[in-house]
């Protein structure tokens, strides 16, 4: 502290000066022509007289400097890295802070998976901080690889990494008053952490609800009307563009002068392949330009809202007593990325990481042996129906939510028949955790595959084993090549594996870096091209979300069709 103030008034050098820098001021919405000074990784301060002198200096040359960014609300699984890859790919586009939830790998592990997730992030260089999973399983109506009650949380409350309780998605436990669920809310108040939402396609009523069990977040807004409902009744509203779900030019328009502070930016799934593409919370911030905003409300919006949603102090600004993380940019309006520093440290400059590669966690065993299927032939796949008029899971592309679509189907000997040229194709769910041997078959239209089958141990959010397929023969060889190795991505067609992702740990996450997993993602990708030749939307991040049953409006568990309005299990066949 003795030196920090000593800087300050000018009595010692500082350790590094950005000069001439034009300095986003996210309080009062202004830029300011002036010196970053920096020393022990935070800001001393912002000086426009060119007073203070450092051991060392670098040029802004008029070029703007924003705050470090941060994505408000991300699965870190959804990259499919471990934290310290994750942090890799995401500070070369300027995020510095991500505020997580583990509650992918918590479904498939428990708390080993928990603190293996915190303990890796520990090696990383950006700021990654956790919520609680509130939901193992999400609901249940389904079969997860564990189950998570208050009692297992509180081990994890005092470390400092953890803010809070992660997005609370059973929104029925939540307004019927389930005990499980308000301990851990309840958990979650008396150790003053923030409570996060999940309030999909919910009404005013029941954000009223929401509001009552001190619930503060939602990042499940797809419409502008629904974002001003959650702001109105005191809520922050986090701007989602991931992979899957892109809302944040729908929510937009909600945003004004007078409401602004109550949003912020999230991705909450995105994959490696477009996170090192085009970045994450800096392409949110892109996309509010193009639409009109004032880049500096954008910039607002991307960091200091982030903090203070999340009571992150010394974070979101440029100013003394802030931590030194801050972006150059080469761009404003393109947000082209110079150089990105951490704590006063440039850690990635021109997209590219300064450093080497830490050393990482060792991954528990239990977790790298995760999968277990049995043995699966095509009489798993078998549909019985005794009338051709059934409810279908209809894909929105870019959404995660789906229709409940009603419609004739092919019947061939009693069994239902998937069309190619009506794009009625197979789906099932394989329980793939504890042997419990639960599974089921649905159908899907909407994504369109003209051949082959598509599987994946990534199924939101109980992480099951999930296929679509033209033909019962290419489901079952994708599910076995599953099991064989203990995860991941898969394309095939006519018996023949054509791609295929290995993710071991988990199911869920490679061992491998960034580079080498997006050479693999890249050739899965263009295997689907290959069953989809007009595929125009994220095949695979759309089927993991198909088993999801608290997103509207029908899923498929393990144990059957879920309508998800009605909160509960419905037959194939209309009744």
């Amino acid at each position: 502290m003795k030196k920090l103030i000593a800087i300050s008034q000018h009595q010692i050098e500082a350790d590094f000066i950005l000069r001439n820098a034009m300095v986003a001021d996210v309080f009062l919405l202004q830029w300011k022509k002036a010196d970053l000074v920096i020393a022990n990784g935070r800001i001393i301060a912002v000086d426009s007289e060119g007073n203070y002198k450092a051991k060392h200096e670098e040029d802004a040359n008029g070029r703007y400097c924003i705050p470090g960014l941060i994505d408000a609300h991300i699965h870190i699984e959804s990259s499919m890295l471990t934290p310290e890859h994750f942090s890799r790919i995401l500070l070369p586009h300027g995020v510095t802070t991500a505020i997580t939830d583990p509650h992918e790998i918590a479904n498939v592990a428990g708390t080993k998976g928990l603190s293996y997730m915190i303990d890796e992030a520990r090696h990383a260089l950006m700021d990654i901080y956790y919520m609680l999973p509130s939901s193992v399983p999400a609901t249940s109506f389904e079969h997860a690889g564990a189950i998570l009650k208050a009692a297992d949380l509180a081990q994890f409350t005092k470390d400092e990494q953890v803010l809070g309780l992660a997005e609370v998605m059973d929104f029925a436990a939540v307004l019927n008053g389930d005990d499980d669920m308000l301990e851990k809310i309840q958990l979650g108040l008396d150790n003053d952490m923030i409570i996060d939402g999940h309030a999909a396609g919910l009404n005013a009523k029941q954000i009223t609800g929401y509001r009552a069990a001190n619930i503060h977040t939602d990042h499940e807004c797809v419409s502008a009307e629904e974002a001003i409902e959650r702001v109105t009744q005191g809520m922050f509203v986090l701007m989602r563009e991931g992979s899957a779900a892109k809302n944040v030019r729908a929510i937009l328009p909600a945003v004004t002068a007078q409401n602004a502070r109550r949003f912020a930016f999230c991705t909450d799934d995105k994959h490696l392949d477009e996170i090192i593409e085009e970045g994450t919370i800096n392409a949110s911030i892109v996309i509010a330009i193009k639409e009109g905003m004032d880049p500096l409300q954008a910039i607002q919006i991307a960091s200091l809202n982030a903090a203070e949603c999340y009571r992150l102090h010394n974070v979101g600004a440029l100013t003394a007593g802030f931590q030194a993380d801050f972006v150059l940019l080469d761009d404003l309006e393109t947000m082209q990325i110079a150089a990105v520093w951490k704590r006063g440290e440039k850690v990635a400059e021109n997209g590219v990481m300064l450093s080497s590669v830490a050393t990482l966690t060792e991954v528990p065993a239990s977790i790298l042996q995760s999968v277990q299927l049995p043995n699966i032939t095509v009489e798993d796949f078998k549909l019985p129906l005794t009338q051709s008029l059934v409810n279908i899971i209809e894909i929105i592309p870019h959404q995660i939510i789906t229709k409940k679509l009603t419609a004739h189907v092919d019947i061939v000997d009693g069994e239902f028949v998937p069309s190619i040229d009506k794009d009625y194709l197979k789906i099932a769910v394989f329980e793939r955790h504890l042997q419990r041997g639960t599974k089921s078959v649905a159908i899907v239209h909407g994504l369109g595959l003209q051949a082959g089958a598509v599987a994946t141990t990534i199924s939101h959010d109980s992480h099951n084993a999930i296929v679509v397929g033209t033909n019962d023969e290419d489901m079952a060889t994708a599910l076995n090549a599953l099991q064989e190795m203990q995860g991941g991505l898969i394309v095939v067609k006519d018996g023949k594996v054509l791609a295929q992702m290995a993710l071991p740990i988990g199911g869920i996450m490679t061992n491998v870096d960034a580079a080498i997993a997006t050479k693999e993602l890249h050739a899965v990708h263009e295997a689907l091209h290959i069953l989809h030749p007009t595929l125009s939307f994220h095949l695979f991040l759309t089927l993991s979300f198909l088993a999801l049953p608290v997103i509207p409006t029908l899923k498929l568990t393990d144990t059957g069709l879920f309508d998800v309005e009605a909160f509960e299990h419905i037959n194939i066949e209309v009744k």
